[in-house]
């Protein structure tokens, strides 16, 4: 009985490896694709969440952004929480 739980177990583990390693390629191919590099990629997005906070506080912990692919564009998507709009930019 063990051993059949043990196995259940391990295929679920591997499947989520499996998915984890197509999602991290899927990303890899759509950079390529996008002809972004990834220190660029990083650039870009510490400057969008540094534009972002002139003008609203936001939790930078739960901010995402990623370039997103169909089969002829490329979007960039970002979701990024936003806790209040400040009434000045720049305010602190």
């Amino acid at each position: 009985m063990f051993e059949l739980l043990r196995r259940l177990f391990k295929k679920e583990e591997e499947m989520r490896s499996k998915d984890l390693a197509r999602e991290r390629l899927r990303l890899v191919l759509i950079h390529d694709r996008a002809d972004v590099s990834p220190q660029v990629f990083e650039s870009l997005k510490s400057d969008l969440i540094r534009v972002i906070s002139k003008y609203m506080d936001i939790d930078e912990a739960g901010t995402s952004v990623e370039l997103d692919s169909s089969k002829d564009s490329v979007a960039l998507v970002a979701s990024i929480p936003v806790i209040c709009v400040k009434r000045t930019a720049g305010q602190g």
